[in-house]
């Protein structure tokens, strides 16, 4: 747990699917919506098809209510790295810090292997600053997703 921001992140579990499947939904709406990319089944339908309970953890708060999920897996070619997806908090989670508090977490266990972590987040995205101010940097993009790394420290 931790304290300071009151939360705690806990290894993810197969019956979590379905709860971070609607979560993805709620969170990336206004952004798909934006780009003209939303399907209601599919939002839901890519989570699940790449669901891996064994990379996810779910972030709790102090009470242990479900707040979010991020995962954090090496990158599928085996190369040396780790790749950050379903990254999502809960609307009422956001604007207090704990993105920045998690992301950190996961940041330093990448650090203490020197590995880089890779990412693709929406173009126009908020969550484009976040990366930023934690040291990721635009690879590429296209008019759907911006694709950041972040190399290893």
């Amino acid at each position: 747990m931790h304290t300071r921001t009151g939360w705690s992140l806990r290894p993810g579990r197969p019956e979590d699917v379905e709860p971070i499947a609607e979560l993805r939904a709620v969170v990336m709406r206004p952004d798909l919506e934006r780009l003209g990319r939303y399907d209601e089944h599919r939002v839901r339908q890519r989570l699940r098809d790449g669901f891996s309970p064994h990379h996810t953890s779910v972030v709790e708060t102090e009470g242990g209510a479900f707040a979010g999920c991020v995962t954090l897996r090496p990158y599928g070619d085996g190369g040396p790295g780790l790749y950050l997806e379903h990254f999502y908090l809960a609307p009422e989670a956001q604007g207090r810090g704990l993105g920045t508090a998690v992301l950190r977490e996961l940041l330093a266990r990448a650090d203490e292997k020197s590995l880089a972590v890779r990412l693709q987040v929406l173009s126009g995205s908020a969550a484009q600053r976040l990366y930023e101010r934690e040291g990721f940097v635009v690879e590429s993009a296209d008019p759907i997703d911006v694709y950041m790394v972040r190399p290893g420290r």
